[in-house]
């Protein structure tokens, strides 16, 4: 089987910027995980919550049912806090994540662009690094040795793509992003899903009208730059996340 790893920072990450590509995947028989790095405590928006505790439990209720939506195999909502992932030790999150690409063993791995997506928040920007480094790192016998003593291999992720734009965020400064490889057309039917997903997160209402606006400009496709893979090749314009991935490959 097919598997895809998707690394976000807050959940909604997962509905707003990857959400067609995660069910149009699914939909196709591919096993789908998303690892978000914290429950989105420090959101401008908070719902009903009168404390950050309150709604980070809010949040990891909202971030099931839009993975639900999605057809998400495996999620999980790590620890880390909202806001603060630049004050955190790389060394402590990439094992974290090192880990569970050895354990998920993905044929390939979304997550941000450095630039941190349309918004540039800096967590979407850390969780880029952090998900670049395992990336690379988890195929490396030398790197965590401790978690092959406890049964695990090394596994080479073969494709790495950053969720990237066309367009810049209305009312706020424009990003750099990355130029787009690969445009990945979800149809109709799952830009109303992703939508949907997206709206699961009740605390976030308020900018439900922004993300419709730009849902309607964008159309029914995601835009992804190929970051890193195995088998070096010149940049080509695809339409498939999995295009030229073996389903055998993976090891060190």
């Amino acid at each position: 089987m097919l598997r895809l790893l998707c690394v976000t920072a807050h959940p909604d990450d997962e509905a707003g910027g990857f959400g067609g590509s995660l069910r149009l995947y699914a939909d196709r028989g591919v096993q789908t995980s998303v690892v978000c790095l914290t429950d989105g405590q420090a959101a401008s928006n908070r719902g009903d919550a009168k404390s950050g505790d309150q709604l980070g439990r809010i949040r990891r209720e909202e971030f099931e049912r839009s993975c639900t939506l999605l057809g998400v195999h495996q999620r999980e909502i790590a620890h880390w806090q909202d806001k603060h992932l630049s004050l955190e030790r790389t060394e402590s999150i990439a094992e974290f994540l090192v880990q569970r690409i050895r354990e998920i063993k993905p044929h390939v791995m979304l997550t941000f662009g450095t630039e941190g997506a349309v918004t540039a928040h800096p967590d979407h920007t850390m969780a880029s690094l952090f998900a670049t480094a395992a990336f690379h790192w988890a195929g490396r016998k030398e790197r965590y040795p401790e978690q092959l003593e406890r049964g695990l291999a090394p596994w080479r992720v073969q494709k790495l793509y950053y969720e990237t734009s066309d367009a810049p965020m209305p009312g706020r400064p424009a990003t750099s992003p990355a130029p787009w490889t690969a445009i990945i057309d979800i149809g109709e039917k799952n830009m109303r899903v992703k939508r949907d997903a997206f709206a699961a997160h009740t605390t976030q209402n308020p900018i439900l009208p922004l993300f419709d606006e730009r849902l309607q400009q964008r159309g029914p496709r995601e835009l992804y730059h190929l970051a890193a893979c195995v088998h070096p090749m010149s940049a080509v314009a695809e339409t498939d996340l999995f295009e030229n991935v073996q389903e055998s490959y993976g090891g060190a």
